[in-house]
């Protein structure tokens, strides 16, 4: 039976529904669902092009490491990437207070919204990521949410990912 979650950009009010790709992504699927409900702040992504994600600290008893990984993610693909001392790099612009000292791996949940994404990074070269959930409902409100928080900012917004009430 196939699980589902929400993702939700809470100050603009839109979510969309997203099936765990299980069968695909088994470790990485089960680590974020044991992790739901999280959130943080929103961030849009600067070198992916069509991206959302927010940076949480790590939540896995043993990291997943890499599966169903992508460098080309599709509208709809749902990301896991794990970074370690993603914050020492001024130019990124994060604020110091999104890491700690104590917890240098964080990890970016990311929401991917439209086409032609390309997960390569000047400083670091490809960021392959784990594609471990699809949305299959509310992609296009979500992709107009994401084009504001583009557009209009994503001070003060929070991204969300929670079980789904009937999951």
């Amino acid at each position: 039976m196939s699980r589902y979650i929400t993702i939700t950009l809470q100050q603009r009010g839109v979510s969309a529904r997203a099936r765990l790709l299980d069968a695909e992504a088994p470790r990485t699927a089960e680590a974020v669902w044991q992790a739901l409900p999280t959130a943080g702040q929103v961030f849009h992504g600067k070198f992916a092009r069509n991206e959302i994600y927010t940076l949480v600290p790590a939540f896995a008893e043993q990291e997943p490491g890499p599966e169903n990984q992508t460098v080309t993610p599709i509208p709809g693909d749902l990301c896991y990437f794990s970074f370690e001392g993603v914050l020492d790099n001024p130019a990124y612009g994060y604020d110091a207070s999104a890491g700690t000292a104590e917890n240098r791996l964080l990890i970016d949940l990311a929401v991917f919204y439209g086409r032609n994404n390309l997960l390569l990074n000047g400083d670091v070269g490809w960021v392959p990521g784990n594609v471990f959930a699809t949305i299959e409902q509310g992609l296009d409100e979500l992709a107009a949410a994401c084009q504001d928080v583009w557009m209009g900012g994503a001070r003060g917004e929070t991204l969300a990912f929670a079980r789904a009430a009937d999951a």
